[in-house]
């Protein structure tokens, strides 16, 4: 897979549910939490929330096991373990994934995870920080939110990338459409179906350069991104004139006719 990059959102892709609102809803603080939402952007709020979380009584490892219990899809764990994946490109936070990776058994096979910083300070309170600190400066990007431009975490991580190497860019949500327009037409989307980025991209298909291959579920996910891998996989044995070697077994189980791929599913008009 050196040809092949996997870009994972997090939340609604990786988990089943948003994880800000998985742990306030699970610690009882969704009426507060509804209540500030109008006053103010949502990473600073959260940051706020744990704030109360921790005068309230709440402890780091009430909010641990909480995230141990976000909901998954049981076919998402093997399907990142197959693809290797390069990254998290998340508006969460990095205590809530890495929690919740490391849990899963999935931390190694991300080699990075770009999201809001977070630690938990001298008090034991759990603190969140945005990403681009636009306190000081705008990321300058009107389509994300002002803590996090998603896309140019994309752009930052293709000029690193050394070769001809493709994208698989999987996601759900409203801010993963920044990163679908940062792809090339030898790139993969994979918009989760009838989700707010599956609603952007329908809006002007013709605007995203790169092939669309939707997804429902995490057993959908799976076979999509899997067969997918494998279809690039082979055309660069074809292209190298050299054998292919599977990093999972999973891979190995698939066909090897590229016909056997469905073809990039057309986005509504």
């Amino acid at each position: 897979m050196a040809g092949i990059v996997v870009i994972f959102d997090f939340d609604k892709t990786i988990i089943d549910c948003d994880s800000d609102n998985w742990v306030l809803d699970e610690l009882g603080f969704t009426d507060l939490f509804n209540q500030l939402l109008p006053t103010m952007p949502w990473n600073p709020l959260m940051d706020k929330m744990m704030k109360e979380l921790h005068a309230q009584g709440k402890t780091i490892d009430d909010i641990v096991e909480v995230l141990k219990r976000a909901p998954i899809h049981p076919r998402i764990v093997p399907a990142i373990k197959a693809a290797h994946a390069l990254g998290v490109v998340s508006d969460a936070n990095m205590f809530f994934i890495e929690t919740i990776l490391e849990h899963l058994g999935l931390r190694e096979y991300f080699s990075e995870i770009d999201s809001n910083p977070s630690f938990v300070d001298e008090e034991e309170k759990l603190r969140i920080f945005p990403y681009h600190d636009f306190t000081k400066s705008s990321h300058g990007c009107n389509l994300c939110p002002p803590n996090m431009c998603k896309g140019r975490v994309i752009e930052r991580i293709q000029a690193s990338l050394e070769g001809k190497k493709k994208i698989i860019y999987l996601g759900d949500g409203s801010g993963d459409y920044c990163p679908g327009l940062k792809l090339g037409e030898a790139d993969y989307m994979m918009p989760r179906k009838n989700y707010p980025v599956w609603d952007l991209i329908c809006r002007n298909p013709m605007l995203i350069k790169a092939e669309i291959y939707e997804w429902t579920d995490g057993e959908e996910l799976e076979k999509v991104l899997l067969q997918l891998i494998n279809m690039i996989s082979l055309e660069e044995d074809d292209a190298n004139s050299s054998q292919f070697i599977s990093v999972d077994c999973k891979l190995q189980t698939m066909s090897a006719s590229k016909s056997a791929f469905p073809h990039a599913l057309p986005v509504p008009q």
